[in-house]
């Protein structure tokens, strides 16, 4: 038996959480740069605004009716979700995060509770969630992850859209408490788009072929839609006949890229500011790096100009950096970083965007072994306690309890959001949570 967990319209109702004057009201959560919505209250959905529709498109709802954006707060929305999970993961034996603002778990050992179980510890949990952090939820049970992911969103979408499905189905919803006719009723009611690992692609071939709902695809011959499509499809119509098939992932696996690019708030011309940004994004995946205890053999550097300013020239240049040896140092990577953008700059360009990517990633027994033993074939002595981890784990501890940037490298840059280079973030609330300079202050 599984649960999945999901936040609603998760980012706005983060901001609503410490924004209680914005509850009933359309609101949206900007892309970097205040690009796009990436994020939409009910009100806003209601008004037409499509997810990704660019700001400019839907800026007039401001005045019209009342629309509030907001520059994403991602400080805020990850602190938020570990709160959230953090709850979750207490209600069942295994749990899978498995995104900001979705959660699976696993009752396996628990299937001989009664669905009537089932529901209630749905609405504790949800109820739990909503008291502890102020976010509103959605809760799915199903024997299979695909059936869970499929009960949520009826849950959602009861909630959302009245008399789409029956009242009772709404916000905690347990696809195993149905009887087999009341069943496939509710997947008849689901469009096949809806399905998990379908999408809209594949959604549009399968209704070509007369599949337009879940019903129908649970109904389906695998094995067919396996030589036609992917075996990822065919474990989807094997999950939605009640066969679990997709492990629950206690443990995500480690990530074998790495990347971290930005588009920049307005062009940069100069190359010592475009080191500051390859510095800062450097920086921010050698965290990661460490998070998952991996070490890297190679990183990638690129600069583009933006290809939607015609009347600029065009520029785009990558160069992949090898290292010595592997290793998950913020000091060596920047290093590495700024020779490859010394060779790739070229004067005279409007450059809208930098990033880079660290490649080749390995467990990081391999970077210890070469820090701290010498070399009998190269000679070289140990690099000693200037580059011992435990000087990278102070600097994320710092950078951690008190917030990103604390301690940075001077390549950087020390201007802070000010910087040429920094996204475009002018409707960005207070990280809340996260910065005691900015916490709420309740005045009696």
């Amino acid at each position: 038996m599984f649960a999945l967990l999901d936040g609603n319209n998760f980012y706005v109702s983060c901001e609503r959480v410490f924004r209680p004057d914005l509850a009933n009201r359309p609101v949206v959560v900007l892309s970097n740069n205040d690009g796009c919505a990436i994020a939409r209250s009910n009100e806003a959905k209601a008004l037409g605004i499509k997810m990704g529709q660019p700001w400019f498109e839907c800026r007039e709802l401001e005045r019209q009716h009342g629309l509030t954006a907001l520059s994403a707060n991602f400080a805020l929305y990850g602190d938020m979700s570990d709160r959230m999970m953090s709850i979750a993961g207490q209600y069942a034996p295994r749990q899978e995060v498995y995104s900001i603002d979705e959660s699976f778990l696993g009752f396996e050992a628990m299937d001989r509770l009664h669905n009537g179980d089932l529901v209630a510890t749905g609405r504790a949990l949800r109820s739990q969630v909503l008291q502890w952090t102020g976010l509103p939820t959605c809760v799915g049970f199903g024997h299979t992850k695909t059936l869970a992911k499929l009960a949520n969103h009826i849950a959602k979408t009861a909630e959302r859209k009245p008399g789409s499905y029956p009242v009772d189905y709404a916000q905690v919803f347990c696809l195993t408490a149905l009887d087999p006719m009341q069943r496939a009723t509710a997947l008849a009611a689901t469009d096949v788009g809806e399905v998990w690992g379908v999408g809209t692609r594949i959604g549009g071939k399968l209704k070509a072929r007369g599949i337009k709902t879940a019903y129908d695809l649970a109904r389906a011959d695998s094995k067919a839609l396996r030589r036609e499509f992917s075996v990822q499809l065919e474990r989807t119509v094997v999950e939605l006949q009640g066969i679990s098939c997709i492990n629950l992932d206690d443990v995500p696996a480690a990530k074998q890229q790495i990347a971290c690019t930005r588009s920049f708030g307005k062009p940069v011309l100069k190359q010592a500011q475009l080191l500051e940004a390859i510095t800062e994004f450097t920086a921010r995946a050698a965290e990661k790096l460490r998070r998952q205890n991996s070490a890297t053999s190679s990183i990638t550097v690129f600069i583009r100009t933006s290809p939607f300013r015609k009347d600029d020239r065009q520029y785009s240049r990558a160069v992949t950096v090898p290292l010595v040896r592997p290793t998950a140092h913020t000091q060596h990577l920047v290093q590495a970083a700024a020779a490859g953008l010394q060779a790739i700059y070229v004067e005279g360009y409007k450059y809208a965007g930098a990033g880079v990517m660290l490649n080749d990633l390995a467990t990081d027994d391999v970077e210890q072994r070469d820090l701290f033993e010498q070399d009998p074939n190269s000679g070289m002595q140990s690099m000693g306690n200037n580059h011992s981890p435990h000087l990278m784990s102070a600097i994320d501890h710092l950078n951690t309890r008190f917030g990103r940037g604390t301690v940075r490298f001077a390549s950087a840059g020390l201007g802070g959001l000010s910087r040429s280079w920094s996204m475009k973030r002018q409707r960005l609330t207070p990280q809340y949570t996260t910065d005691w300079t900015q916490m709420p202050v309740a005045v009696a």
